[in-house]
């Protein structure tokens, strides 16, 4: 019997905003795809081209997300565990081996192996990492349309310097963790007020 393996890699950890995105990827043997890589050391237009490609050729592909809310409930490693546990399970073939990139596996029964910077040695995580960063980029850009002003288009919900002043001045949106230092401290200082309100 083939083993079916699946490659998981989240995007998403240290932003202040939006969901934390994860992957789960099982490549077709017979489709190889060329160029994979850590999605954090290819550019974009190549992402985007390898995402159609995965897209096309692996045998399934399965997102898995932890909202805002489920972060500041559960924390953000703990929120991310479940989002792994979603997105492998999402999967319609379900895999004989697991390898997630990190240094920990979700507690869960499938056999695993989570690999320290994996995205850049495993085909299958490097398939999952730039599904995963497509997606969640994808969803700063939307959100980026809605409320210009944060400029999520550019640092993607990351607290950079520029985020860090608009925050300051706009205060924290709904789509925020609230659980994280500098949106509380945004908060103590609108005396517990989300913008727009």
């Amino acid at each position: 019997m083939t083993q079916l393996i699946a490659g998981v890699d989240e995007v998403g950890r240290g932003p202040l905003v939006g969901d934390v995105v994860t992957a789960a990827v099982i490549l077709d043997p017979a489709k190889p795809i060329v160029g994979l890589a850590d999605s954090k050391k290819i550019s974009e237009k190549k992402r985007l081209a390898l995402f159609d490609l995965i897209m096309q050729n692996a045998l399934c592909v399965s997102l898995g997300r932890a909202s805002p809310q489920e972060i500041d409930e559960l924390n953000i490693l703990h929120a991310t565990m479940l989002a792994m546990t979603r997105a492998v399970q999402g999967l319609a073939t379900q895999p004989t081996f697991v390898r997630v990139d990190g240094n920990r596996c979700p507690q869960w029964d499938y056999a695993c192996e989570a690999v320290v910077k994996g995205d850049s040695l495993y085909a299958e995580i490097s398939a999952a990492s730039i599904i995963a960063k497509v997606t969640r980029d994808a969803e700063m850009s939307a959100l980026h349309a809605k409320y210009p002003e944060y400029g999520f288009g550019q640092h993607k919900g990351y607290p950079t310097k520029a985020h860090l002043e608009k925050l300051a001045e706009f205060g924290p949106l709904p789509e925020y963790r609230m659980s994280f230092k500098p949106v509380q401290l945004s908060l103590v200082q609108r005396g517990g007020q989300l913008a727009g309100n």
